[in-house]
């Protein structure tokens, strides 16, 4: 696996296997690699003839600077990891080589209708930092397809309203959250858990089968099923940011007729926040 570090070198990479005819997949990561991310890279490696996996802790993203200085970074880890998996080529540019002129007056890239929704609420600019990030990613390395978590189920349909409305000539993927044998959603913040916090972590996912159950059976609301679902959180000492029931396609609230669904939820344990989703298909 080589490592490149330069815009110039990756392009001249990417050059060398376009004249093959090679199909390129790219895996957009900030490091601190768990079996989840090499997930992706399992699933890119299916896809195209070639993968790229980026490791970089993007400050425009982090609304909190105390998250970002605390944010892992395990490099040496991480290339150990993506070695394991048969990754051809991890890139691992500088801020520097990102934003040679500074963050202060970069060109930012907004997706509208996201940051007035669920995580956009609680983290302000963050999905303009992704967007942000995630563009320059993408012309950088100029891949035919990108894989994305389903567990960040709002940033992959916000990157993929961006290349939809921006004509990128790029396929999103989206790849199935992968998880903990506890059910816990795999998350490089789950690493700040105590153990009796990892295990009551295990009650989000069940939390949400319970409402897919709920929703199902269509007895109740869907308010009432999500403020029974927050409930049940802050009775088990989460500290519930949401419980939302919206439509998978554009994460708007839901209504009754809506067949295609995603339950969303977000919440605090301890000092750690977690979120997690699950698809909910109603005939």
């Amino acid at each position: 696996m080589q490592r490149i570090e330069s815009t110039a070198a990756l392009r001249a990479q990417v050059k060398a296997w376009r004249q093959q005819n090679k199909t390129i997949a790219f895996v957009p990561t900030m490091g601190n690699l768990h079996r989840g991310h090499l997930s992706l890279v399992d699933r890119a490696k299916a896809l195209a003839d070639y993968v790229i996996v980026s490791v970089f802790v993007n400050p425009l993203q982090f609304d909190d600077p105390t998250d970002l200085s605390a944010y892992p970074r395990t490099i040496e880890q991480d290339i150990q990891k993506l070695t394991s998996v048969d990754c051809d080529v991890v890139f691992t540019p500088t801020v520097n080589v990102m934003y040679p002129n500074g963050m202060t007056n970069h060109t930012n890239v907004t997706v509208p209708n996201m940051d007035d929704k669920l995580c956009g609420l609680n983290r302000p600019g963050h999905f303009d930092g992704v967007a942000t990030v995630v563009i320059k990613l993408f012309n950088m390395v100029q891949a035919d397809l990108a894989v994305f978590g389903e567990k960040d189920y709002q940033q992959l349909l916000l990157i993929k309203k961006m290349v939809h409305d921006l004509n990128f000539p790029i396929d999103i993927i989206g790849s199935p959250t992968y998880r903990e044998r506890n059910g816990l959603a795999m998350s490089s913040r789950n690493q700040h858990l105590s153990d009796d916090e990892y295990d009551k972590a295990a009650e989000l996912h069940k939390m949400l089968l319970t409402v897919k159950s709920q929703l199902e059976q269509g007895n109740l609301s869907f308010s009432e099923i999500e403020q029974q679902a927050m409930a049940s959180l802050a009775d088990l000492k989460f500290i519930p940011d949401y419980v939302d029931v919206r439509r998978s396609g554009d994460l708007e609230k839901a209504e009754k007729g809506d067949k295609q669904l995603r339950v969303l939820v977000a919440a605090r344990l301890g000092s750690t926040r977690l979120i997690d989703n699950i698809a909910c298909n109603l005939a």
